[in-house]
């Protein structure tokens, strides 16, 4: 599980589409059990834009990784500033 989601990761794919088209993110995590058009649509963002993209392997343990009580489909790690 990614070790660098904090309590400023940005979570959800609407969120985290916004904030990569934005320039908001550094790498996104993407749950291998998301939908399939959900991982596609963010795979091509990703692509487009330069964003890492790494898979983890569910949507279950990455919205536990960032402290919430349902499963995430996607989650991104914010840009460092400064």
């Amino acid at each position: 599980m990614p070790k660098d989601l904090c309590k400023n990761a940005v979570v959800g794919t609407k969120q985290v589409l916004r904030a990569i088209q934005e320039g908001k993110l550094e790498r996104i995590y993407l749950a291998e059990d998301a939908d399939a058009f959900l991982q596609n649509k963010l795979r091509s963002v990703c692509y487009e834009y330069g964003v890492e993209l790494e898979t983890v392997p569910s949507m279950r343990g990455l919205g536990e990784e960032c402290g919430i009580d349902v499963g995430a489909a996607c989650a991104g790690v914010p840009k460092q500033m400064g």
